[in-house]
């Protein structure tokens, strides 16, 4: 991997992992990697941002994949979810003391590699373990990349997607003979299923979406809608961004017609959305695979599928947990084949992590009979073959600012269902204003993969 002849500076880091994702607050553990790893050469040193019910079931699939006769032993190390851990991640690799691997949004990957804080994948080596650009699809893989070098190698999709109680639709007559949602294919459609469902409510509005104060769950609806016509958008760096108004603002004004107070509160926040779906007062909810589990556990009948296709292109916003390798500055050998080792078998394993709701990206799993019957994870697999990620930019990503910048931008015309055009053009001269801004970990733009 070619770079500028020297690494980045840890103060110039630290000055430039705060300004990708906001003030950061770092505090200890950046040393994370030292002297137990050293006395255990055969000890992969492993970062995660996984908690809660996330950081039960990897720790489950960790287990299981360490367990009698693995040639590797694993320290997993969890952090603050969010800025905290993607500034210390950074620290750790500029600083000389990175874990041998660790997870990362795939979404962040443009603004990690320059500067050289990643180390890239030996694909060849990838697939003598089994794990190939064939066993995913073809969009997740190529996420992972930049240039032709490999940064990141994903365990899943977790996209947006919509909840439905099928007794509450089925009371409504918009299931069909196999249980599953009325197909609809345009907003027109999608709406008066949505009023049908209504009549099912008991006076509460059909469909569940908070969005108040949360900028990326504004984003992921809106960028699925966007994507939907067939649009993408194009940040580039030193440029201005490229949207397409029309199609942006149209995307906008479906959202504002959907939070009209009869078919979705108005004025909702994420909690309370959910809240309203897991005690059956509504009968449909927008939110991402992740809260799978937590629907479960409130014992509501519950299916799930794709966000209904209302503008002629399948698509779902979505983001990737992937595998990175941290910048070493001298490679551990011996430590990079177990690491490799370890990475193919938590993917060829990635059926657990199917448990929490998240689409496994090796095909292999996805594919399988074991699950096909698997429900309601079934059901929704065939979104990671139409995923969108944010679009590319060093400020873009899962926990950047990106998403907060759009949230400020967009909400008011949620709120009050007035001026879509008006809210676009403020997101645009937002994404406009970070564009003159150079990527502070590759300020002369120099750098190339």
């Amino acid at each position: 991997m070619a770079r500028r002849s020297t690494m980045l500076s840890r103060r110039g880091l630290l000055t430039g992992a705060a300004a990708i994702g906001g003030a950061a607050a770092l505090s200890g553990g950046l040393s994370a990697c030292g002297a137990a790893s050293a006395a255990n050469p055969d000890q992969i040193q492993f970062w995660t941002l996984l908690s809660g019910g996330d950081g039960g079931t990897m720790a489950d699939m960790v287990a299981k994949a360490t367990g009698s006769g693995a040639a590797y032993d694993v320290k997993t190390t969890t952090l603050v979810w969010g800025e905290p851990y993607y500034t210390k991640l950074a620290m750790a690799a500029t600083g000389g003391r990175p874990p041998e691997l660790a997870i990362m949004h795939a979404s962040r990957v443009p603004g990690y590699a320059p500067g050289g804080l990643l180390d890239s994948w030996d694909v060849a080596r990838l697939a003598e373990l089994g794990v190939s650009q064939d066993d995913f699809p073809e969009e997740i893989w190529q996420k992972g990349m930049i240039g032709d070098k490999v940064f990141a190698v994903a365990l899943d999709a977790h996209p947006t997607v919509l909840m439905f109680n099928p007794e509450i639709c089925d009371k409504a007559g918009v299931l069909d003979s196999d249980g599953k949602l009325r197909r609809t294919e345009s907003p027109e459609e999608f709406l008066d299923l949505l009023g049908q469902v209504g009549g099912q409510t008991k006076g509460s509005p059909p469909l569940s979406y908070g969005y108040l104060g949360d900028g990326s769950q504004m984003f992921r609806l809106f960028y699925t809608f966007y994507t939907q016509h067939g649009a993408s958008m194009t940040f580039p760096e030193g440029g201005k961004a490229e949207i397409d108004d029309d199609i942006a603002v149209e995307s906008l004004e479906l959202m504002q017609r959907l939070l009209d107070g009869k078919l979705a509160v108005q004025r909702n926040d994420y909690a309370a959305a959910l809240a309203e779906f897991a005690t059956g007062r509504s009968g449909l909810l927008f939110t991402g695979v992740w809260e799978l589990r937590s629907v479960k556990e409130a014992g509501v009948p519950f299916d799930m599928t794709a966000i209904p296709t209302l503008f002629g292109t399948p698509a779902a916003y979505a983001d990737s947990h992937a595998f990175v390798l941290p910048h070493q500055n001298e490679v551990d050998e011996h430590r990079r084949d177990l690491t490799y080792r370890f990475v193919a078998d938590l993917l060829k394993g990635s059926y657990d992590w199917a448990t929490a709701g998240h689409v496994p990206a090796y095909l292999p799993v996805t594919q399988s009979p074991e699950y096909a019957k698997l429900t309601p994870q079934s059901h929704y697999a065939e979104v990671a073959q139409q995923v969108n990620y944010d679009p590319a930019a060093w400020f873009t990503g899962s926990a950047s600012n990106f998403h907060s910048n759009f949230g400020n931008a967009i909400q008011p015309a949620l709120m009050t269902g007035k001026d879509a055009p008006g809210a676009i053009d403020a997101f645009r001269a937002r994404v406009d204003r970070l564009l003159k801004t150079q990527n502070p970990v590759d300020p002369d733009g120099t750098w190339k993969p």
